[in-house]
């Protein structure tokens, strides 16, 4: 048995919560956590006793954090179990849930907006805002998605100087708020 702090406990517990909030089922988030905060790669035994949950629970739960690349599965020498551990780089961590999300949820999106606007044609009386408000949906998204390129083509310790260089350059620019 693992013995967790209860800051430990504390914390995978609200990650519970909020992978609910952010569409991510409670029993993923909370395992998600747990290997986390790890010192050591887990096995699905471990992970059932610690966070009180049943087998078949984990095992879908470790196969969907496997599936959005936040969780690998380890090998242990001289131990015949799977061991499971979280991407430890916060950054990297958080670089592949959005790369996730964007394959999941902006793409398929990208592409109904596309097909609406094609379907549209030259718009009828009546249907020129609907396009209007499309077309300012997809220049979003294509906006976002040239930012997102950006930042994931940059290093780690680039992007957390560029993070930390953003209010001054606000400042310079004239539009820091505050």
């Amino acid at each position: 048995m693992i013995t967790l702090p209860p800051v430990a406990r504390k914390f995978i517990l609200h990650w519970g919560e909020m992978g609910v909030r952010w569409g991510i089922n409670r029993t993923m988030a909370q395992i998600h956590a747990l290997l986390f905060l790890s010192e050591k790669p887990l096995n699905a035994e471990e992970i059932c006793e610690e966070l009180d949950l049943a087998r078949s629970n984990v095992s879908v739960a470790l196969k969907d954090l496997q599936g959005w690349g936040i969780v690998k599965l380890i090998h242990l020498s001289g131990d015949r179990r799977d061991h499971f551990e979280s991407l430890k780089d916060v950054f990297e961590m958080f670089r592949t849930i959005a790369l996730e999300r964007r394959r999941r949820e902006v793409d398929p999106t990208l592409r109904l907006i596309d097909d609406c606007l094609a379907e549209s044609g030259k718009p009828k009386a009546g249907e020129t805002h609907v396009r209007e408000r499309l077309e300012a949906m997809k220049e979003f998204f294509e906006l976002t998605l040239t930012f997102a390129a950006q930042m994931d083509r940059m290093s780690t310790p680039t992007l957390v100087r560029a993070a930390k260089m953003s209010e001054k350059a606000l400042k310079l620019l004239g539009l820091a708020t505050g």
